[in-house]
């Protein structure tokens, strides 16, 4: 049987969008799955490759930098160049890296190609929410986006689960092989389904110069955010990086403002939606995944589990994530996005207050009530969030708000996990010079930066004092986050727009009206785009 009459048989006009979307889930499935196995198998990596402590940090790092910095790019060059195709692209590139690291035979080799991986990513991520908003009509938009989250979701959940079971029981490599059928199944299922679609009101011309300065300036900045605390922040290789991305980040928008054909219009931001979903993006990171991260580390160095162990006490909160991101991408079809954000970050702001009052032997159903509460907050934000801004801006350039709003996403948590780190250190050390008075002033400063990545070692009365220290900087530090959160739901309910979007309203300067309500947006063409 052919190809053109297998795809006669099981794909129409009728079930195309759906087809569509289960390919964009497939890719975003393997990019969150990605973003928490690594970790999981990092200790077995140091053994076989003999990797040092640098290069174990950046296995993680390289991935994170590379992808952090290109998802604009690869968004506006969707955009321009089509969105399906960039997606493609992205996922043959993350699929063959994934390939090259199982088969990694130096750390060097190993690094190199998570970095590969991460501009993979850069062009799939960006591509999936744009092609979806394209495919979707905005009344279906919030399902459609809400599957798309609830998918997020349960990869993450599963993610220490089956990265922890291959690990133990086939290798290391094998958490990279997974996403080979993975990735074969998006390209074929894209390749039936999905429509090629692109901004047909910009040239093809790619803004070189905006394109230079937004990558020196992000990389200087995220670069500066990932050894910050490792460095320490009055270093002079922080301080010159800090400068050079001020100085980038400067030149872009001032490129930018000149460009006939710039990389990202900053007219988006003129829509009180678009400036709202991506502040609320950047604080719901930025209050998150720091939490993530710190709690996974207290109830492992400070409780004694496993990463397998840790992983699945987290998943109650992600199977709420899961369940309720659908649900509140239908509720945001009906009432809107602003009553879910501003009520799921209020939740986050509550959970994160009770978890503030962690101690050594905290019970973990104390937790677990905890975790339920956040997962409900965070199902009714992050699918009402990606559906505020993309309704806020026209289809025809959903690839570039896209990749804006998911470096929002990146740049928040980025931050959020280097100023929480810096904030426990910083306490910590405060409170194990008042426990410790009898340890040398120097041993006392090294275990204190040591509280910034989460260790509690030592033996006897110094371990204790640094679990003490440790557990009074992470409370506080959570505190600090439920305030962030708070912040959060009054910036939504005051940016972004009350009722339900009944058009996309911003255009380049000049363009035609291609992309104003349902059928306008027909007219500017058949992609998807995910957040």
């Amino acid at each position: 049987m052919s190809a053109a009459t297998l795809r006669h048989r099981f794909v129409d006009e009728d079930n195309r969008r759906w087809w569509t979307l289960a390919a964009m889930c497939f890719a975003l499935f393997m990019i969150m799955l990605d973003n928490t196995v690594v970790n999981v198998a990092l200790p077995s990596i140091q053994k076989n490759l003999g990797a040092s402590t640098s290069g174990l940090e950046w296995t993680v790092n390289a991935y994170t930098l590379s992808f952090a910095v290109l998802l604009v790019t690869g968004g506006r060059l969707g955009d321009l160049f089509g969105r399906r195709r960039m997606f493609l692209f992205g996922v043959v590139v993350f699929g063959a890296a994934s390939g090259l690291i199982a088969l990694a035979q130096s750390e060097a080799w190993l690094v190199s190609f998570r970095a590969l991986q991460g501009v993979g990513a850069a062009f799939m991520m960006p591509a999936t929410l744009s092609i979806i908003t394209n495919a979707f009509p905005a009344h279906e938009r919030g399902k459609a986006i809400g599957t798309w989250a609830g998918v997020s979701a349960l990869a993450l959940a599963i993610g220490p689960v089956v990265g922890g079971f291959l690990v133990e029981n086939v290798s290391w490599q094998s958490i990279f092989l997974l996403n080979l059928p993975v990735a074969a199944v998006a390209v074929v299922v894209t390749l039936f389904a999905t429509h090629e679609s692109r901004d047909e009101t910009a040239a093809r011309s790619v803004d070189v110069p905006g394109v230079t300065a937004i990558t020196i300036g992000l990389t200087a900045m995220v670069l500066a955010l990932v050894e910050g605390n490792a460095w320490g922040w009055g270093s002079g290789r922080v301080v010159a990086l800090l400068a050079t991305a001020v100085v980038g980040l400067t030149a872009f928008a001032v490129v930018e403002h000149r460009s006939t054909n710039p990389m990202v219009d900053f007219q988006f931001f003129r829509s009180r939606s678009f400036l709202g979903a991506n502040v609320v993006a950047f604080i719901v990171s930025f209050a998150m995944l720091a939490t993530f991260f710190f709690l996974a580390l207290y109830l492992q160095n400070v409780r004694g589990y496993s990463p397998l162990q840790a992983g699945v006490r987290f998943l109650p909160m992600t199977a709420v994530i899961i369940v309720g991101g659908p649900i509140a991408g239908r509720l945001s079809d009906k009432i809107g996005p602003r009553p879910l954000m501003a009520t799921g970050l209020l939740l986050n702001a509550i959970s994160l207050f009770w978890q503030g009052h962690l101690r050594v032997d905290t019970p973990y159903v104390t937790l677990l009530g905890a975790f339920v509460l956040m997962g409900f907050g965070m199902g009714l934000v992050m699918s009402p969030m990606s559906t505020a801004a993309m309704n806020a801006v026209d289809r025809t350039k959903a690839g570039v708000a896209s990749g804006v709003l998911s470096m929002s996403r990146m740049v928040g948590g980025t931050f959020g996990v280097a100023v929480m780190g810096a904030l426990i250190a910083g306490l910590g050390r405060s409170r194990i010079d008042e426990l410790l008075p009898q340890v040398p002033q120097g041993t006392r400063a090294t275990l204190a930066d040591g509280l910034g990545a989460g260790a509690t070692g030592g033996t006897g009365a110094v371990h204790d004092a640094v679990q003490q220290a440790f557990l009074f900087a992470l409370n506080d530090g959570l505190r600090v986050a439920a305030v962030v959160a708070l912040l959060g739901a009054v910036a939504a309910w005051v940016l972004i727009e009350p009722g339900i979007p009944q058009r996309q309203p911003v255009h380049d300067a000049g363009s035609a009206e291609v992309g104003t309500g349902d059928g306008g947006a027909e007219l500017a063409a058949g992609t998807a785009i995910p957040a």
